[in-house]
């Protein structure tokens, strides 16, 4: 990957399971179809060469469920974070975090949640309508230097992952 370049991976969390009995929605768990798609998410990066260098999940249980999962099945190695300012929050506010990224970290995912995902992918790259289904991931790049200079419109689609698409592979 050229040193100027930056990649930013979204990462909605897999499907949860609604009848669990969680006591609201941040504690929502994984459904099995779900975990069995985060697995699946995990291997297929690790494949394709993609593995993150830097993961920063929402709180809420089916992220950091998600996440989890995908990591150990792709044996990506990324140092992990955890923020409860990933959930229930606004496409600006999570432009501000990706503003905040250190710069060691070249290829960043964020683990997170709908709408937001949807709504800050057309912010990033300057328009269009984007849905996320359950364990959907996006790469958008960036001709940028330094994660601070990520700005609406500055980035480009390069892929789109929908898990439904992609069963027969890895």
């Amino acid at each position: 990957m050229n040193n100027t370049n930056l990649q930013l991976i979204l990462f909605r969390h897999a499907k949860s399971d609604w009848a669990s009995g969680a006591a609201d929605d941040f504690h929502r768990p994984l459904a099995a179809k779900g975990k069995k798609a985060a697995k699946h998410m995990g291997k297929l990066l690790a494949t394709m060469g993609q593995a993150p260098d830097f993961i920063l999940t929402s709180s809420a249980v089916r992220t950091h469920e998600t996440q989890r999962l995908a990591s150990v099945s792709g044996h990506w190695g990324a140092p992990i974070g955890v923020t409860d300012d990933l959930y229930e929050t606004s496409p600006a506010a999570v432009l501000e975090i990706i503003r905040q990224m250190p710069d060691q970290y070249r290829r960043v995912m964020l683990v997170g949640h709908e709408p937001c995902w949807s709504e800050l992918t057309s912010l990033l790259i300057g328009g269009g309508e984007v849905r996320f289904p359950t364990a959907a991931m996006v790469r958008i790049d960036f001709d940028a230097r330094h994660w601070s200079q990520i700005s609406q419109g500055s980035g480009e689609l390069n892929w789109f992952l929908p898990p439904k698409h992609l069963k027969n592979c890895c």
